[in-house]
């Protein structure tokens, strides 16, 4: 059964649940999970003028023959200059679905990845009397991971969450919104013992108990 140790508690360590943080990894659909998720942050708001679209160019620049010239029926053609744009991006959303099984299998993938390098930590909130930047660096420092670090809290646990956000490469988040992106793309990761309960919840869950919730 994998273990964790616990900041701020001495050389305790605690055991993990074996169903969430005992996963065999799974390259394929850890990268399908966290490209769903990134494209679903993407804004798809960019967005180019067709010539249909700039304003301007109704009259014949200048007639059809004896100029010398090329043809010419718009000035707002997509060859000249302030013209319209052929083929550029139209707003759009990139999202696409991935299956709740694969969401929570590629969760457990994530978490198992820190579980199996060493790089997961229980954070003890006795350490926090109120919000300490030093006491929480000092943590860090102690327990000797690699930053960027996440730290994953529970929505009450406010005085960890001012503690470690001013440190720099480490970012805060709240166990509800974490996503397998998120886990992945941090090199260690610290949850307090609700967030590790919830992250646990969510990587186990079965169709029923979502639904129930």
């Amino acid at each position: 059964m994998p273990d964790a140790p616990v900041l701020g508690a001495g050389a305790r360590s605690i055991d993990l649940d074996d169903a969430a943080f005992g996963a065999r990894f799974n390259g394929p659909l850890v990268h399908e999970s966290v490209r769903a998720e990134l494209n679903a942050r993407r804004r798809g708001t960019a967005s180019t003028k067709t010539r249909g679209k700039v304003s301007g160019g109704g009259a014949k620049p200048w007639r059809q023959k004896g100029t010398g010239r090329a043809r010419a029926g718009s000035s707002r053609s997509p060859i000249w200059t302030g013209g319209g744009t052929v083929f550029g991006p139209q707003p759009r959303s990139y999202t696409f679905k991935v299956n709740r099984k694969e969401r929570r299998a590629a969760l457990r993938c994530a978490l198992s990845l820190h579980a199996d390098r060493g790089t997961l930590a229980v954070l003890d909130l006795a350490a926090f009397d109120g919000p300490s930047t030093r006491t929480a660096a000092r943590l860090l420092d102690d327990w000797g991971k690699p930053r960027g670090t996440l730290v994953v809290l529970a929505a009450d646990e406010a005085d960890a969450a001012l503690s470690f956000r001013n440190i720099p490469r480490v970012g805060v988040l709240e166990a509800s919104n974490v996503g397998i992106a998120d886990l992945i793309g941090a090199a260690s990761l610290i949850v307090s013992e609700a967030a590790l309960a919830a992250l646990s919840a969510r990587a186990t869950a079965t169709r029923a108990t979502e639904e129930d919730d």
